[in-house]
């Protein structure tokens, strides 16, 4: 029997027995989006899981694939869609998925889930595929599921943001491809972080609202929209040190584990 906490390296009696035991699912949401050229395509993928893993270790849960596609990339928060490489769902879309893969989870006997969200345009259709996926359970005669919905970088001390950022936080939109996630990769997969390509055009000078069509110049050339400057593996997992037990706490605290 598998040790491992991650679904896709279970059998299915090992599944089923451990989410007959209670286990909650974790289900983290992704995205496929530019990141500078000093990172991958998928942080929104890496963070997430690997946020989902630990917290899963911690708590006796199991972790189901991430859904690496996300909702479109904004400008203010994500760089927007015409960076290559940036391949995204439409909200509707993102919705059905999650609602798709909760309702399935939920046949298969999962009570308790974690949606944990990893790219920041996710959040409402998060929301909406969680409800629709546990309407659909109800319909089949399916209750008492409950669910948290959750970004794991609000899991974070303000002494540690203080720390991070003593002439403060520009915020997490802005922190896009920046000291943040430049940080957290380099704690976990530094193999894939070139330090050497971090750019130097930004910061991203937003107005307070959207524009369609989007402005061709507001976006850094690097779609890097704060500072990676300073990035360092210590500071990742300052952050991780916070992540990891506060939402372990929390999941604790819901589901009375």
């Amino acid at each position: 029997m598998t040790d491992s906490v991650l679904m896709a390296e279970m059998t299915w009696p090992e599944f089923e027995a451990r989410v007959a035991a209670g286990a909650p699912v974790f289900l983290p949401v992704g995205a496929t989006e530019q990141h500078g050229p000093h990172l991958p395509l998928g942080v929104d993928v890496f963070l997430p899981s690997h946020v989902a893993a630990s917290v899963a270790a911690e708590v006796g849960g199991i972790v189901a694939p991430c859904i690496p596609y996300g909702y479109k990339s904004q400008p203010r928060s994500g760089g927007g869609q015409a960076f290559p490489g940036t391949t995204s769902l439409s909200a509707h879309t993102l919705s059905l998925v999650i609602k798709d893969v909760v309702h399935d989870l939920g046949l298969h006997g999962a009570r308790r889930f974690v949606i944990l969200n990893g790219h920041f345009e996710n959040a409402w259709p998060a929301v909406e595929g969680l409800d629709l996926g546990i309407r659909e359970l109800r319909r089949d005669g399916i209750d008492g599921v409950t669910a948290l919905r959750l970004e794991y970088w609000d899991f974070v001390k303000r002494e540690t943001l203080d720390r991070l950022f003593p002439d403060g936080f520009p915020g997490t939109d802005l922190e896009h491809a920046s000291l943040l996630e430049t940080s957290l990769m380099l704690a976990i997969r530094p193999d894939l972080v070139r330090m050497d390509r971090i750019p130097n055009d930004g910061p991203a000078d937003f107005p307070t609202y959207d524009r369609t069509p989007v402005w061709p110049d507001r976006v850094p050339p690097s779609g890097v929209l704060a500072r990676a400057q300073g990035s360092t593996a210590e500071k990742g997992q300052w952050l991780l040190d916070d992540h990891v037990p506060l939402i372990a706490a929390a999941v604790r605290a819901e589901f009375g584990l």
